[in-house]
């Protein structure tokens, strides 16, 4: 069974529409007890079913894909998945039009 923590963090990712990404600070603040981007990195890894999650939509805050940490291969991953949602990428990094604002996630 799911913490309540860690089903509003689900919850706050699944809000995040397709072609659209949140870094991971954004989605930590927006939940009911705010975390770190690094507590949701953590919960996010922790998930069994993480294909369930639109995880490859939550990044890092400059645009990068930090879980290039876990292997480019990962990266790679997120990289496909967001480019065939029509993200676009400058110099390896997603470009800030296509953040979602701060209060799409507070609603």
């Amino acid at each position: 069974m799911l913490s309540n923590a860690l089903a509003h963090l689900i919850e706050q990712v699944n809000k995040i529409p397709r072609g659209r990404v949140a870094s991971y600070g954004m989605v930590g603040r927006s939940l009911r007890n705010p975390v770190s981007g690094l507590v949701v990195g953590r919960w996010m890894a922790s998930l069994e079913d993480g294909d369930a999650l639109p995880w490859w939509r939550v990044i890092g805050a400059d645009g990068r894909l930090p879980i290039e940490k876990r292997g480019p291969h990962a990266a790679q991953i997120q990289r496909d998945r967001l480019e065939e949602e029509g993200v676009g990428f400058v110099e390896g990094k997603v470009e800030k039009i296509y953040f979602v604002e701060r209060e799409f996630l507070l609603d």
